[in-house]
């Protein structure tokens, strides 16, 4: 069997591929808004979800309104409904409550992000706001778009 040899100018490019791999994955996380449903929890009015925005992005959103389908744990839709998560500022991380008035916990099953209804940051609205979520959950409800 004959060893390979590499040339100086093959590690050389090979070396400048996975760097600029690197920075072009850089930048995409950079531009990402991570949504995680992080919990469910009773209250007197119903069930409160908490839900964490990792905004890995300088760019602070004056506005992120979603429309949010919510499936019970039979894969009925149970309702649909907008919830605001702004202000949010650039690269920090957040929490937002929200509450289901009359819904119980344990018949959640799943949220789907279906659209974003509003989406904007200092200078206007934002392009294409939908592909910057990155959703994810903890709970045992699940969180898609």
């Amino acid at each position: 069997m004959r060893g390979h040899v590499w040339s100086s100018a093959g590690v050389f490019g090979a070396a400048v591929a996975l760097l600029l791999g690197c920075s072009v994955a850089t930048a995409q996380d950079a531009s990402t808004l991570s949504i995680e449903l992080n919990k469910l929890e009773s209250s007197d009015k119903g069930c409160r979800a908490y839900v964490v925005i990792d905004n890995k992005a300088t760019t602070d959103y004056d506005a992120l309104k979603l429309d949010l389908f919510m499936f019970r744990t039979d894969g009925i839709i149970g309702r649909r409904f907008a919830i605001d998560l702004a202000p949010i500022k650039g690269s920090k991380r957040t929490v937002r409550l929200f509450d289901l008035s009359g819904a119980v916990c344990t018949e959640v099953g799943s949220f789907l992000i279906s659209e974003v209804l509003d989406c904007k940051a200092g200078s206007g609205q934002v392009p294409d706001c939908l592909s910057r979520i990155a959703p994810s959950s903890r709970a045992e409800a699940k969180l898609s778009k």
